[in-house]
Order: C-alpha cells, then sequence, then structure tokens
C-alpha cells in the first residue's frame, strides 16, 4: 500500500504540525504491523492444486532415474532377494511390528510430527509448530515432483503382485503405482533429515525413526526392500540440493527457533513409551 502526504507550506503551522502527527501515527502502525507479523509465518503462497511451491524451481536438474541403480531385474540376485524377503515377512502378520507399520503407512505432516516425537523428545503437535509444519509442505512438493519420473521410469511392480501374500493396507490403493524407489521411505528420510536440522543433538534416534519408517514398508508388505533402500538414498540426495536453497535456509533457521522455543516448554515424552518404541525399531524386521 502507497501512502502519499500533501504539506502545504505557508504560514499555517496548524497544518503542518497535524501533518506531522498523522505520519508519527502511520509510522508506529507500521512498526506495529511488523512486530505481528515477526511472530507468525508468512502464508505459503499455494500452486493451482491448493499445495505450496517447492524449494526447487527446476526440480529436473535433478534426475534421480540416472542417480540410482536400475530396478532389479526379474532373475537377477536383488530380483529373487526381493521376493525372499517379502515372503518372510509375511510371518510378521499379527505381530507389533506389523502394528507399527499398519500405523506407518500415514504420511500427513500431523501424522509423521507424531511418529517422530519420542526420537525428538518431545511431543510435536503440528498446531505448535506452524513454520516446521510449512517447511515440510515445500519440502514434500519437492520430493514428489522428483520422486514420480523414477518410479515411471524404472516401472517396478509391487511385491504383492509378483508373490501372493496378505499387506498390512488396501492393495487396491497401492496396485496402479510403481515401487521403485519407495515414496513412503523418500518421506520418512526427508523428514527425518529436517527434524535432525532443527534438533541436532537427537539426530540418532530421529534417523533410526526414519531407517524403521522405511522399513515398515517392507513389513507391510507395500515395497521390496531394493525399493525403500534406494527410497532412502532418493530422500538423501534430494535434500542435500534442497539445502542449497537460500529460502530453505531462510525457512528452517525460524523453524529452528520454534521447535527451539517447544522443546524448552514442553514435558519430555514418556520415558516407558519411549523406550519401548526403540526396542520395537532398532532390529532389522528382515
Amino acid at each position: 500500500m502507497r501512502v502519499t502526504s500533501t504539506v502545504c507550506l505557508g504560514g499555517n503551522g496548524m497544518t503542518h504540525a497535524r501533518a506531522t502527527i498523522r505520519t508519527m501515527g502511520l509510522g508506529l502502525c507500521v512498526l506495529a504491523l511488523g512486530a505481528c507479523t515477526a511472530t507468525s509465518p508468512k502464508p505459503a503462497e499455494t500452486t493451482q492444486n491448493g499445495r505450496p511451491p517447492g524449494y526447487l524451481a527446476e526440480p529436473t536438474q535433478l534426475t534421480m532415474a540416472e542417480v540410482l541403480p536400475a530396478a532389479p531385474q526379474a532373475g537377477s540376485v536383488r530380483y529373487e532377494a526381493d521376493r525372499e524377503v517379502f515372503r518372510q515377512t509375511r510371518k510378521l502378520e499379527g505381530s507389533p511390528r506389523w502394528a507399527l507399520a499398519t500405523s506407518d503407512v500415514k504420511t500427513d505432516i500431523p501424522d509423521m510430527l507424531q511418529d517422530f516425537s519420542c526420537s525428538v523428545g518431545v511431543s510435536l503437535d503440528s498446531a505448535r509448530l506452524p513454520r516446521l509444519t510449512q517447511v515440510l509442505k515445500r519440502v514434500e512438493v519437492d520430493t514428489d515432483r522428483i520422486t514420480g519420473p523414477a518410479k515411471k521410469t524404472n516401472q517396478r511392480l509391487r511385491p504383492f503382485l509378483i508373490d501372493e501374500g496378505n499387506i498390512c493396507q488396501a492393495k487396491d490403493r497401492l496396485k496402479n503405482s510403481f515401487d521403485y524407489p519407495s515414496g513412503h521411505s523418500t518421506w520418512g528420510w526427508t523428514v527425518g533429515t529436517v527434524l535432525s536440522e532443527l534438533a541436532p543433538d537427537r539426530i540418532t534416534p530421529i534417523m533410526l525413526r526414519a531407517r524403521s519408517y522405511a522399513e515398515s514398508r517392507v513389513v507391510c508388505g507395500a515395497h521390496n526392500l531394493s525399493a525403500i533402500q534406494m527410497g532412502m538414498l532418493n530422500g538423501a540426495t534430494i535434500m542435500m540440493r534442497v539445502q542449497m536453497e537460500p529460502a530453505y535456509q531462510a525457512d528452517i533457521a525460524a523453524a529452528k527457533k520454534e521447535l527451539d522455543a517447544v522443546r524448552a516448554s514442553s514435558a519430555p515424552m514418556p520415558e516407558g513409551q519411549c523406550k519401548a518404541e526403540r526396542a520395537l525399531i532398532t532390529p532389522v524386521p528382515y
């Protein structure tokens, strides 16, 4: 908004004084507005589909189909290893690890933050973390735009379309999408990377949870082992590129202050709950 003031020169000192007071008042209003906006994140721009823009203006500069090894081909050692892992992990149905894999199907940001609460040490409520939530919304756009072409290039079938076996979610939701690299594993590693930047003192439990989130896709039966391994590498590589962006660096600095305040003012997560989670996710489930 542009404001134009006109001051008449001449002998009327009162006119000049009133103009000065109005100008000072306007200045105070602007300062007050600035103070208010400094305490809350700017609304993110949205694209036509209602999502915010990613951080990468040219995501095609990173071609993960060329970075990652090609998906295993039928008859290869890697292909048969994937099949064996799928068959063996069907035995986990009904176990606590299966229950965690079922819970890990969810990818919404509020759910993801709750999934990483034990690893950070406090409950991560997205309502209290708007800046962090905004960062994750934007990096999610980048990971989706880069991962999709890699899946399309490899066109790897999901394991339950190769061998019979139950999985922890509805097959109809997955059967028309490709396996390699795993989008869930990419996303879990991405969230873990962002949280590790914000809470570097908790990087070990955070990245353990990111690894177990990827492994949940094998336990579930939604992905092959090779797909989740390359999903983690996919997420790490995408984040390496995102971290170079000045806009990301500015947003992550603001998100760190936000999370630091939440950590300082929050009670720790229940010790028993987090010990049980760590005991469940530390062993490789296959």
